[in-house]
């Protein structure tokens, strides 16, 4: 399987360039601006030359022309595009956000249809895939009968793969020897080729397609011309299959450093290789997943999504969240009495709420963010929620004590509050606190053992709980005191 780089030969003569080469050189620090981000920057200052402006825009770096299109109106990133050179435009395009990148091409298609395809084509098969997959279906359409036969087929059978699966993150585009070539014959052929600068292995099959095998540069560098290639390769590959979740491809990275994973298809032939820059998009949009859907928001919806994804991906939560709420205005209702004789009640109440639901969220975010990592193990659940627990009850301990102490000098300013209440409000608060870090632990641990997604709204689920336990903790605990709490002195 692919190794990462062995970091033995960083220092090898060969990689010291001449002292004149040195000279001539320019480190440029990633953090500052650099000169050609300046010049956009100024140029955005004033009303805008769609020519001058694509100009700048071509020399700076792929990433920071995305942003920069970005801060455009959708027909004004669509004319700059048109005025810079192809590549650049193309390279710009796969790396803005997904809607906005949408958007954009799908001007481009209804005005410069041909303009549109070449572009496409000139992207990496796995960015013009998924840029195609985003496109509305008319749009779409078009534009894959407008490419020529070879990549529209090739971006359909990419496009049909599921975009969670290996095969929709997968690229075509890849360089692979076969085992009858010579150690010369390979070198030609990487002559030849276009390939990434960080690659350091390449892959080998067979002349069916099947994968053999895996070979370094280092070896092919190191071997005589006339090696065959079959007798270096390290004939053991680890490979994932098209239908392996996303999530999973990432953690194989993570855990074995990869920086290229081969898709192969049930007969083991070679069809795509997986990037760690695809990975590293992963890892994003997953956690960015993650926590949406824990709050009820869509799981795919980015900061430009449309309304329409918005409200889809929202209103239904909302509505959920409509009905669990009932569970503490029920909980409240039971003791309307006792609030209409301590109104000071009301006023506790939500701070009794709000940190039984933050450190509900606290537990919440550490055992969700172990459940993704795998760090949670089968046996280890009671163990970990009664930590959690543990924990939950110690920090509402000492917060009770702190908000009884503060209701205690309070009253010796305000008649209506009674150092009696912050007894009573240390007791919840203590309670309340460590029951909603133990249901924050609790709640994705049994999402997951009901075999639903962990993360899918367990905020909503969580506040239900925590509001809940927290008015019915530091109510019940009023009503069970009232007649202390209710003396001369003790209520307004």
């Amino acid at each position: 399987m692919p190794q990462p780089p062995d970091k033995s030969d960083l220092n090898s003569p060969s990689r010291h360039r001449p002292v004149e080469a040195e000279a001539a050189s320019h480190i440029e620090d990633v953090a500052e601006t650099s000169p050609q981000d300046e010049r956009v920057a100024k140029l955005l200052e004033h009303s805008i030359d769609v020519s001058v402006l694509a100009d700048a825009v071509q020399q700076q770096e792929a990433a920071d022309a995305a942003d920069t299109l970005e801060t455009l109106q959708q027909e004004e990133a669509a004319e700059v595009l048109e005025q810079m050179d192809d590549q650049s435009a193309a390279d710009a395009l796969a790396e803005m956000q997904m809607p906005l990148a949408v958007g954009v091409m799908e001007d481009l298609v209804e005005e410069d249809l041909a303009y549109a395809t070449r572009l496409l084509e000139l992207m990496a098969p796995d960015d013009a895939a998924d840029l195609l997959q985003a496109m509305g279906e008319s749009y779409r359409q078009e534009a894959l009968a407008a490419l020529t036969l070879a990549t529209a087929a090739q971006l359909r059978d990419l496009i049909d793969y599921d975009r969670e699966s290996a095969g929709g993150l997968m690229t075509t585009d890849f360089l692979a020897l076969t085992e009858r070539m010579t150690v010369a014959q390979a070198t030609e052929v990487i002559r030849a080729s276009t390939i990434g600068p960080g690659v350091q292995h390449l892959l080998v099959v067979r002349d069916d397609g099947r994968l053999v095998g895996i070979i370094g540069l280092r070896d092919l560098l190191l071997a005589g011309p006339d090696h065959p290639i079959a007798e270096l390769m390290n004939q053991t590959v680890k490979a994932v299959r098209t239908d392996l979740d996303r999530e999973q491809v990432a953690r194989e990275f993570d855990r074995y450093d990869y920086s290229m994973l081969p898709v192969v298809d049930l007969d083991d032939r070679l069809i795509g290789v997986v990037t760690v820059d695809d990975v590293i998009d992963i890892i994003r949009a997953e956690d960015t997943e993650d926590v949406q859907k824990s709050v009820g928001a869509g799981a795919v919806e980015a900061v430009y999504s449309g309304m329409g994804e918005k409200f889809r991906g929202r209103f239904p939560w909302l509505v959920v969240n409509l009905f669990t709420t009932c569970v503490a205005v029920i909980v409240v209702l039971q003791f309307e009495n006792l609030i209409r004789e301590l109104a000071i009640l009301a006023v506790l109440m939500p701070m009794i709420a709000a940190q039984a639901g933050n450190a509900g969220h606290q537990a919440l975010a550490v055992t969700l963010r172990g459940i993704v990592l795998e760090e949670v193990r089968p046996g280890r659940v009671v163990p970990l929620v009664l930590r959690e627990g543990a924990v939950g009850l110690l920090t509402g301990v000492l917060l009770g004590v702190v908000v009884g102490i503060a209701l205690t000098l309070l009253s010796t300013v305000m008649d209506s509050v009674s150092w009696r209440l912050g007894v009573v409000a240390a007791v919840s608060m203590a309670l309340s606190t460590g029951i909603g870090t133990l249901a924050g632990s609790s709640v994705p641990l049994l999402m997951r053992r009901l075999g639903a997604d962990p993360a899918t709204a367990s905020a909503i689920f969580l506040i239900m709980i925590t509001d809940a336990v927290a008015f019915a903790t530091f109510l019940g605990c009023a009503q069970l005191l009232s007649g202390w709490l209710i003396e001369p002195g003790a209520a307004g």
